[in-house]
């Protein structure tokens, strides 16, 4: 059972991704998914990254919620 805190800056770890408030304003002001696009679809994943996602989304895992909230933030 994961027991880790689950939050923006936790899943940004998750991913591989500095964490900081300061480096998810950037992310989130330097991404965007295109119109329609699934998260785990957009082009500035890496392999791993997009399978993660994929995989957290399809199996409605602990970060399913976050994963949705970053869409969210990335969405047009």
């Amino acid at each position: 059972m994961d027991t880790s805190e689950h939050n923006l800056s936790s899943l940004f770890k998750q991913l591989g991704l500095p964490a900081g408030r300061a480096d998810i304003d950037t992310f989130l002001r330097e991404h965007r998914l295109a119109e329609g696009q699934a998260l785990p679809l957009a082009p500035f994943w890496n392999k791993a990254q997009s399978q993660f996602l994929a995989e957290s989304l399809a199996e409605d895992s602990d970060w399913a919620e976050l994963a949705d909230e970053l869409a969210l933030l990335l969405s047009p």
